[in-house]
């Protein structure tokens, strides 16, 4: 990070960043990548419109930066990002007195963005995958929890990092993730073939503390160590290169999806605000979600 990044921002633009943390409850990586997108309009358009604030600009003006960025390579998705950020400080700078009106207001590219499908697993890839974990010794059972977890209950690194052995409910078989993205708790239903091995585990854990630990230091486990774990797994299994926890992630609710399971309760599953943030798994058909955990091929071939 160079020294320009560290200097503050105009005050406005300042009371916006706080007003995101404190009011819009905003992950410290969102206010950050705001930040970083706000620095960047001001840099760039300051050399188009040099003395004017962002919020005194015109519709015309923005078009041309955002041109610009797209000349500079940038995709679709990322500018549409880019006027996210811009139009959520035009609006904050309107509702402050300090502009007219928000000239984003209503304008979006988002409808133009092309999403690619999230890489995941084939079914028999995934089972493959399962099968590697086998091994005996309290490092091979952690780490085949870990893996199946991940593709289990469709959590995120952060998430499986950050669970304790109080987040697992013996009476309702669920998993309560507390820190998940936004500061947004909820509980996944744990497929029962999963719950017997994790009950298992238990056990051995005790009663108190993180729920993966390293072997050596015994510390919570990093997403580094996430990582590592998912990757050794993969070669074992005799899978492509690339294999990570986003791509457990991302097939739990594509193999969900592809059997019939309700979009709705993909998004609640894997903590998404809305079914629309779930919108590149397609299709819908209503289930309930203990039923649809029970779908997944964790407790061997079906």
């Amino acid at each position: 990070m160079s020294p320009q990044d560290l200097m503050p921002l105009d005050p406005l633009i300042e009371g916006y960043l706080s007003y995101l943390d404190k009011v819009g409850r905003k992950t410290a990586r969102t206010i950050v990548d705001v930040r970083c997108t706000l620095r960047r309009a001001v840099t760039a358009l300051g050399e188009l419109r040099p003395g004017v604030e962002l919020w005194a600009l015109t519709l015309e003006d923005f078009l041309h930066w955002l041109e610009a960025e797209r000349r500079a390579g940038r995709t679709a998705m990322c500018l549409a990002k880019y006027l996210s950020h811009v139009r959520g400080l035009l609006e904050y700078a309107w509702r402050s007195g300090r502009a007219h009106r928000n000239v984003l207001d209503g304008f979006s590219l988002q409808h133009t963005v092309q999403r690619a499908a999230p890489k995941s697993l084939t079914l028999e890839e995934a089972e493959l995958l399962v099968l590697a974990t086998a091994g005996s010794g309290p490092t091979a059972r952690r780490d085949r929890l870990v893996v199946l977890l991940l593709y289990g209950c469709g959590l995120r690194t952060s998430e499986l990092c950050a669970l304790d052995v109080a987040d697992v409910s013996r009476e309702r078989h669920e998993l309560t993730v507390r820190h998940g993205k936004g500061d947004r708790p909820r509980t996944i239903p744990i497929p029962e073939a999963l719950y017997t091995e994790l009950l298992a585990y238990l056990l051995e854990r005790g009663k108190r503390g993180a729920l993966f630990r390293t072997s050596v230091k015994v510390r919570r486990l990093s997403s580094k160590d996430v990582c590592d774990i998912v990757s050794a797994v993969a070669a074992r299994a005799g899978l492509r290169a690339g294999v990570t926890a986003r791509t457990l992630r991302h097939s739990f609710a594509t193999h969900l999806m592809d059997r019939g399971v309700d979009l709705a309760i993909i998004a609640s599953l894997m903590g998404h605000r809305s079914p629309q943030e779930t919108g590149v798994y397609l299709h819908v058909l209503p289930q309930r979600p203990e039923a649809a955990v029970r779908r997944l091929p964790i407790g061997g071939r079906r």
